[in-house]
């Protein structure tokens, strides 16, 4: 793990809109500072924003964590979003367009794997989810 000007990493905690939008202008801020080219950095938001919004309307609260990794000399950002909520019953069906719990559009977790470049996600009914998305540095 790259260190951030110092830090290891940076933890934002999700419990409200207003931490949403916090967390989202903290991703979009490191990826401008990392030099992403704005259209890249307008995506690691919208993942951002969709993730926490994730955390907020399923389980309430979370916290949503950014480092860096490299490949050569190109950073790499990692978002992490996790939860102890109740889980996603079917992992698969969540990830397909148009599927939704909440009455709400259904494109949130495919949406976040389309815009990004690297997509992970682990979560156990009872215990809490957990994504990892990454988005490469493009030259």
């Amino acid at each position: 793990m790259t260190a951030l000007a110092g830090v290891d990493e940076i933890r934002v905690p999700v419990e409200s809109d207003q931490d949403i939008v916090a967390a989202r202008q903290k991703g979009r801020a490191l990826a401008a500072r990392l030099g992403f080219s704005s259209s890249d950095a307008t995506m690691v938001a919208t993942a951002i924003s969709e993730l926490a919004r994730n955390i907020v309307l399923y389980a309430g609260r979370g916290e949503m964590c950014f480092h860096l990794e490299s490949h050569g000399a190109d950073p790499i950002l990692v978002i992490r979003a996790c939860d102890n909520g109740e889980g996603i019953a079917d992992v698969r069906q969540a990830l397909q367009d148009g599927y939704s719990t909440s009455g709400r559009l259904g494109v949130g977790l495919p949406g976040v794997k389309r815009l990004m470049d690297e997509f992970a996600i682990s979560s156990v009914v009872g215990r809490g989810t957990v994504v990892v998305v990454k988005k490469w540095k493009q030259q």
